[in-house]
């Protein structure tokens, strides 16, 4: 609270105080007029459509039912290892949840989860991709999807359906290579060439 002093002294020094009458603002409309460079983008826009990177497709996809189990390992990778992924042993390190997506979003989602799970040094994630019990035909569209697209990624070692706690057979443990960084690491600590 101010005193009446206060605003007194307040309204003395403010007396000779005078409202701007023209508001000072930025000039924000857009030009109708377009440049050459503006123009230029535009065009090559146009003739270049978007590089799809992204290796997965999902046709040919062999139909795999709700109930059905998952289960795939790269050459090398150890019995022991791949026991360990299959029975659920590892720290699950992230999660990937493809319910109520459509192929193509699930497609670009799945490309784009293992690549940042190799970035971040990520090992042992999970995919939950939905066992499609409620699909009228009884196939499980992403699971199947799923089934063929993981092999095709080189940084995917493993996978197997998870564990009845996790999801069972409506989501999938996945092993992922180590990152150049990690593998590095490694070296370095281990004292290797």
């Amino acid at each position: 609270m101010t005193t009446r002093d206060e605003r007194l002294k307040f309204l003395e020094e403010m007396k000779d105080v005078r409202r701007i009458r023209k508001p000072n603002k930025a000039d924000v409309k857009t030009p109708t007029e377009l440049t050459p460079g503006h123009l230029e983008r535009q065009r090559s826009a146009v003739d270049q459509p978007l590089l799809d990177r992204n290796p997965l497709t999902s046709d040919i996809v062999e139909p795999l039912g709700a109930h059905d189990v998952l289960s795939w390992q790269r050459p090398g990778v150890q019995h022991g290892v791949f026991k360990k992924l299959r029975l659920g042993q590892y720290p699950i390190e992230a999660r990937l949840d493809l319910h109520r997506m459509t192929v193509e979003q699930a497609r670009r989602e799945v490309f784009g989860f293992v690549k940042d799970c190799v970035h971040y040094g990520l090992r042992t994630v999970i995919i939950l991709h939905g066992k499609g019990e409620r699909n009228p035909d009884g196939i499980a569209q992403l699971k199947s999807c799923l089934a063929k697209w993981l092999p095709e990624l080189d940084d995917v070692l493993a996978f197997h359906s998870a564990q009845k706690h996790h999801g069972g057979t409506g989501a999938a443990y996945v092993m992922v290579r180590k990152g150049d960084r990690d593998k590095q690491r490694n070296r370095e600590i281990h004292n290797r060439r």
